[in-house]
């Protein structure tokens, strides 16, 4: 399994408009500045997280992104199936009922499983907030030294 761009973009998208305040609409143009990432490739990003219900819009001269919920309801996991769809290491996982005609005597299926279901623990447990509280502390150690 390898997370794309848009799976990679689109969390830093979520952190960023966190970062904003919940309240507050961000434009695609501010966010693409802060992020470096180019408008139109953006524009593709924003529309699946709005399609996903992640963020919302608003038009106008004040308009925007901003999220639907608090950042603590987020999770990694949430955010990078908006883009990816199933995270899961082979084919046959991807479905929520094993289709693979294989399924019940092949003999690597375990090991496909766990790898499945440890990147779903982790991913599923990081919030939003968690990745901000991390880069907090990180900053600050950075300016104790």
């Amino acid at each position: 399994m390898k997370i794309s761009t848009k799976g990679r973009y689109a969390l830093r998208v979520i952190v960023d408009l966190a970062e904003s305040g919940s309240d507050k609409y961000t434009s695609i143009k501010t966010i693409s500045k802060r992020q470096r990432i180019s408008e139109k490739y953006l524009e593709q990003i924003i529309s699946s997280l709005n399609k996903a219900g992640l963020v919302c819009s608003i038009r106008g001269a004040q308009g925007g992104y901003r999220l639907t919920k608090s950042p603590s309801e987020y999770t990694v996991g949430e955010i990078l199936r908006s883009m990816e769809g199933s995270l899961a290491p082979v084919e046959c996982l991807k479905d929520e009922k094993n289709k693979c005609p294989r399924h019940s005597d092949c003999v690597s299926l375990y090991v496909w499983e766990k790898i499945y279901n440890a990147i779903n623990d982790v991913v599923d447990s990081i919030t939003v907030s968690d990745i901000i509280e991390h880069q907090k502390m990180f900053l600050s150690d950075d300016n104790t030294e």
